[in-house]
C-alpha cells in the first residue's frame, strides 16, 4: 500500500464564473458592486476581491443555477439590497438575499460582520476596510475554534 500525506484544504483562490459576454457582466455586475478590475482580455476578466477573485470567463452554456450558488462577502449587505434593487434585479425568493445574474449565476450576498472568516488585518488596510467588525455570534464562532479577532 501507498503511503501519502493529503493536503488540507484551506481557502478559496478564485470562483469562476461563466457568463456570455465579458463587457455585459462588468456592466452589470458594476451596477451593483463597487469593485476593481485586476485584469481583462476579450474571453475573461477578474474581478479583484483583495486576497482574492472573481474570475469571468465567455462561454456559459448550461442552465441557470438552482441550488448551486456562491457566497460573495460584502461590506454592507443591506447596501448590497439597495443596490439589486436600483439595477432591478429581482433577489430569490428564500431566507438569505441570493439573486441571479443574466446568465444564471446564482450568488448570496453575506455580510462580512455575519461570517466566521476574517480578512488578515493587512489586506483590510489595503482594501481600505480596516473599519469592519464582527457581529457577536460570529466573533463566538471564531473564539470557539481558536480563532478569535480580539
Amino acid at each position: 500500500m501507498v503511503s501519502f500525506t493529503k493536503p488540507r484544504a484551506i481557502g478559496f483562490n478564485h470562483v469562476a464564473l461563466e457568463v456570455g459576454d465579458i463587457e455585459e457582466a462588468l456592466e452589470f455586475y458594476s451596477r451593483i458592486f463597487d469593485f476593481q478590475l485586476r485584469g481583462k482580455s476579450e474571453a475573461m476578466a477578474f474581478i479583484d476581491l483583495g486576497d482574492q477573485f472573481i474570475a469571468l470567463m465567455a462561454g456559459r452554456k448550461q442552465s441557470a443555477d438552482d441550488g448551486r450558488h456562491f457566497g460573495l462577502v460584502v461590506d454592507d449587505k443591506e447596501a448590497a439590497r439597495g443596490a439589486l434593487k436600483a439595477a432591478g434585479v429581482e433577489p430569490i425568493d428564500g431566507p438569505f438575499l441570493d439573486f441571479r445574474d443574466p446568465w444564471g449565476n446564482r450568488i448570496e450576498i453575506v455580510g462580512y460582520d455575519n461570517i466566521q472568516f476574517t480578512k488578515a488585518p493587512n489586506v483590510l488596510r489595503g482594501m481600505g476596510l480596516t473599519h469592519l467588525t464582527k457581529n457577536e455570534s460570529a466573533k463566538k464562532e471564531l473564539a470557539g475554534k481558536g480563532m478569535a479577532t480580539s
